[in-house]
């Protein structure tokens, strides 16, 4: 997931906002930022700029990741590229 975002976003910027761990699990609530300068979803570069919320959940086990969840906000993600109006 992030080799993608990296490639379509190369500033791609995570700030964490909260940070949770509780039994095996910990939880993200994060900031992104980035420019777009690939493709990405279908969509051509577009050099605009985003900035959106995601939550990310993780298992561990023995010390390693071993199921990931993620909530993100892919319609402001379009919206910002400009695929879904304003």
């Amino acid at each position: 997931m992030f080799a993608r975002l990296h490639r379509a976003f190369p500033d791609l910027h995570v700030t964490i906002e909260d940070l949770i761990a509780e039994g095996d699990k910990v939880v993200g609530r994060n900031l992104v930022t980035g420019t777009h300068q690939g493709e990405y979803m279908g969509l051509p570069p577009t050099a605009r700029s985003i900035t959106y919320s995601e939550i990310m959940i993780f298992r561990f086990v023995n010390g390693r990741i071993a199921e990931t969840w993620g909530v993100v906000d892919v319609f402001s993600q379009l919206r910002q590229l400009g695929v879904i109006p304003a």
